[in-house]
């Protein structure tokens, strides 16, 4: 299974229990070219054809353009990617859900890798935790509100 690199240098993981199916919540993450919708974080993304393992999109969160390439998807189960920023930073990102009573526990870790993140490795594992809470947040938010619209 893929997963992140805990040894890195910056390493976060996140944990939330989600009032929706597996299913809602896959839509809303695996629909990258909508993710600034309701992802307040990113403010642009953009990927051609479905979700596949090789396909690479481009978003942007923080303070750069980020290029990543799918590289494991397990339809309603699990998506991985690994992607770089600044030319200079290498990140994996891992999403998980696990079905339970009807609910869905969504998982999520994250490492970089690269010599600014061995400097700056504090202030940037900070600046990743955050950035898990918030985007398990906002994607709790979106999968609770589509669930109700049913």
């Amino acid at each position: 299974m893929f997963t992140a690199n805990k040894n890195a240098p910056v390493f976060a993981e996140g944990e939330v229990e989600i009032k929706a199916s597996p299913e809602v919540i896959w839509k809303i993450m695996t629909d990258i070219n909508k993710w600034p919708d309701w992802n307040p974080d990113v403010k642009q993304a953009s990927m051609e054809g479905e979700i596949a393992e090789g396909m690479a999109f481009q978003w942007k969160a923080g303070p750069g353009k980020i290029i990543s390439t799918v590289r494991s998807v397990e339809e309603g189960h699990l998506i991985a990617w690994t992607g770089r920023t600044l030319g200079i930073i290498h990140a994996i990102h891992v999403w998980k859900l696990e079905p339970r009573n009807g609910n869905t526990i969504v998982r999520t870790e994250e490492s970089w890798e690269g010599i600014v993140t061995r400097i700056f490795r504090g202030k940037m594992e900070k600046m990743l935790e955050k950035a898990i809470q918030s985007g398990l947040h906002s994607l709790k938010n979106e999968a609770e509100k589509r669930k109700n619209l049913k």
